[in-house]
């Protein structure tokens, strides 16, 4: 029987030739992710079991981005005790306010995610690097302490569901809207603990951010992890980017999987998730034939999902030469530093600020309801972020609603839930 690409990465790792659904091994890590608000607990459990230290300094990576700059005193005390950590043992890729950026977007940038790697992370959004062709997943603090201390991780091997892309996206369509279907389709547990694996023609057709932005949301229909194969424009992205050896490894044709899909991606329309699952989508068209309207009075584009410079792009090609609504709040967070700049030398902040909106450091903060856009009671936000739970971007009777950044940015425009002229 052959194995799936991801069941083939995590055989490599755990030293054998075969692994089959279900199976329990252990698994050798190339990388172990920790942030701001994950890590420290993480670091306490490292000292409960009295380890001894890191079991490879160049091999963790540790971002401050959930609450940084620092809101609070709590959050201060949060990035003192990761700072410490990372100076004590002399970790490598400790990424200090200045140098950091959006975990998910600040590691593929830095190099330190390729094909062929075994990555965990105190973030259920560490599947991001799966668009790489890594097999990258999301653990609790406790795994990461594990991982930490031994190099070593524990998996029940994945399932699969197998997403035949074809075609090519329509202008103002892009990978978030894209997953948003997928996840509208399937629903949250569509894919409970299984690699949704991501293959067919129309992934040429889709840049490194769209796969990002794809393989960043395969948590939100439950996905183990979201993987992509390994093409020139994969490798190109990598060699830009990292030193670092990288595997590629490819699905056998007999490999089984669970379910499979077909999706035309010249069929997709811009999608929106309203209140308050992922899974509760609407296309435009369908928001347009409602009888009222769907007011807003805020707007973030960016996170871990959509703050890459595609993302930046896109917005800007909106609003420029426009106006955000009066009484509108449009937050926008490029992802990283360097993602910051490359905004700043193509002249997309100046075309953000003379439209009304507000440019942040790169910050998590909004996105979970941490600071930098808290919502009041019956607010409505239209998000380019991952979730829309209730009371994810502040009170419980506010209201999220996930779009691509071309749908925010329109919004922002008009006050309410739009879509750039076609």
């Amino acid at each position: 029987m052959g194995m799936t690409m991801t069941q083939k990465i995590l055989a490599a790792h755990a030293g054998l030739e075969q692994v089959t659904a279900g199976q329990l091994i252990e698994a050798d890590l190339d990388l172990v992710l920790g942030n701001d608000i994950t890590s420290p607990v993480a670091i306490k459990e490292m000292d409960k079991i009295k380890s001894q230290g890191v079991f490879d300094k160049d091999k963790i990576a540790l971002v401050p981005d959930h609450f940084v700059p620092n809101k609070d005193i709590k959050s201060a005390e949060h990035c003192k005790c990761v700072r410490e950590f990372a100076y004590r043992n002399e970790i490598t890729n400790y990424f200090e306010v200045g140098e950091m950026g959006i975990e998910h977007a600040l590691l593929p940038e830095k190099g330190l995610t390729v094909a062929g790697d075994v990555i965990i992370g105190a973030d259920s959004h560490t599947c991001t690097y799966g668009a790489l062709g890594a097999f990258s997943t999301g653990v609790g603090s406790t795994d990461m302490a594990a991982g930490m201390a031994t190099g070593k991780a524990w998996f029940k091997v994945p399932s699969a569901i197998r997403f035949n892309l074809t075609g090519k996206l329509s202008p103002w369509v892009s990978g978030k809207d894209v997953i948003l279907h997928i996840i509208g389709m399937i629903g949250v547990d569509g894919a409970l603990y299984k690699s949704m694996e991501f293959v067919g023609d129309g992934i040429r057709n889709l840049t490194m951010d769209d796969r990002f932005t794809i393989a960043n949301m395969a948590i939100e229909a439950g996905g183990k992890n979201g993987i992509f194969p390994v093409d020139e424009l994969a490798i190109a992205y990598m060699k830009e980017h990292s030193t670092k050896t990288y595997t590629i490894y490819e699905a056998d044709a007999d490999a089984e999987y669970d379910e499979e899909y077909t999706i035309d991606l010249g069929a997709l329309r811009p999608t929106i998730a309203f209140p308050h699952l992922p899974e509760n989508t609407k296309t435009i068209d369908e928001v347009n034939a409602m009888k009222e309207p769907v007011k807003i009075d805020q707007v973030v584009i960016g996170s871990c999902t959509n703050g890459r410079i595609d993302d930046l792009r896109c917005a800007a090609k909106v609003l420029e030469g426009k106006h955000v609504a009066k009484g509108m709040r449009c937050i926008i967070l490029p992802a990283t530093q360097h993602i910051y700049m490359q905004a700043m030398d193509e002249g997309l902040l100046k075309i953000f600020i003379e439209a009304g909106a507000v440019v942040s450091t790169p910050t998590c903060g909004p996105c979970l309801g941490g600071y930098m856009g808290i919502l009041a009671a019956g607010e409505r936000c239209v998000s380019t972020t991952n979730r829309n739970f209730v009371g994810r971007m502040g009170h419980v009777d506010s209201e999220v609603y996930l779009a691509s950044p071309a749908v925010a940015a329109a919004s922002a425009i008009t006050g309410q839930i739009s879509c750039p002229e076609e």
